[in-house]
């Protein structure tokens, strides 16, 4: 039991570091899974397993972002001049969440009836590889193209965001509920950046975006599971989540004050290099 409680937080690491780096934690945890197995688990706990551990980065984004975030709040000048406490709504705020429910249609639409369809279809080593690589060149021609596109004032704020872009991003986010090694994160930062946003504006709204998403595919994959577990399952899924979210605490807050002074190129190349030599491996030495 020792073992897999160990190799849960193994997977927890993995997962709290690449949901937020835009370099694939299904990918990860999926080549991770080739070299370090669960012994005591049944196959359809991995696959549950693989994506309700994302329970612990959302988490980790709501009580980083929960200023921002969380549209109720006390009318202070109102509340002194009352008996009971008056909330009102963050209008601001309210819209931002219209966005990102507009932004969710496209992945929510296609992953509720095509989920199992794109499993069998993609998710196995050398379709992670090409999406790693595809997506790495695409880090890099987007962020040389934006070098020269400072002409246009920047959209800096989520505020600046248009449903338009929001659309625009959701069907960006659409390839990575499509093709695993793409990077949810990555897709709708490379969306992001290709209609203007900013680095920090681009990460900060994958960051949110990323909380209906990922719940809602943590749910739908509960459901599918049944809530039938066992003791040691039901320990290795609270330790990796648990393990995640600190992890993703950390890495969420390392990124955003990385990009404010480099570009994300650095991930492409890094996608790039894995890519390759996860091609390699499968085709030379399994």
């Amino acid at each position: 039991m020792l073992i897999e409680i160990i190799k849960s937080v193994l997977f927890g690491i993995v997962e709290g570091i690449t949901e937020w780096l835009p370099i694939s934690s299904t990918g990860h945890l999926i080549l991770v899974e080739q070299f370090v197995k669960f012994t005591e688990v049944s196959p359809e706990f991995w696959n549950m397993f693989q994506v309700v551990i994302q329970f612990g980065a959302i988490l980790a984004v709501v009580l980083l972002y929960w200023n921002n975030i969380w549209p109720f709040t006390q009318k202070k000048e109102k509340a002194m001049q009352s008996k009971g406490i008056l909330s009102y709504v963050n209008k601001e705020i309210m819209i931002l969440w219209t966005k990102i429910l507009v932004a969710c249609i496209p992945a929510a639409v296609i992953g509720v009836f095509f989920d199992e369809v794109f499993e069998a279809l993609f998710y196995h080593p050398f379709s992670i590889a090409i999406a790693l690589i595809v997506f790495g060149v695409a880090f890099i021609v987007i962020e040389n193209k934006n070098k020269n596109r400072n002409k246009h004032k920047p959209k800096e704020t989520t505020s600046d965001i248009t449903y338009k872009d929001a659309i625009l991003i959701g069907i960006f986010q659409l390839l990575a509920a499509i093709f695993p090694g793409t990077s949810r994160s990555g897709a709708t930062i490379i969306g992001g950046l290709f209609i203007g946003l900013t680095r920090p504006n681009a990460a900060e709204f994958t960051f949110y975006l990323a909380i209906p998403t990922m719940l809602g595919a943590s749910l739908l994959k509960l459901v599918k599971f049944g809530f039938g577990f066992t003791g040691i399952e039901l320990m290795i899924l609270l330790v990796g989540m648990l393990v995640s979210f600190f992890i993703s605490w950390l890495v969420i807050k390392l990124l955003m004050n990385y990009i404010k002074k480099h570009d994300f190129k650095v991930f492409g190349y890094y996608r790039i290099v894995l890519g390759i030599l996860v091609l390699l491996y499968f085709s030379l030495i399994k």
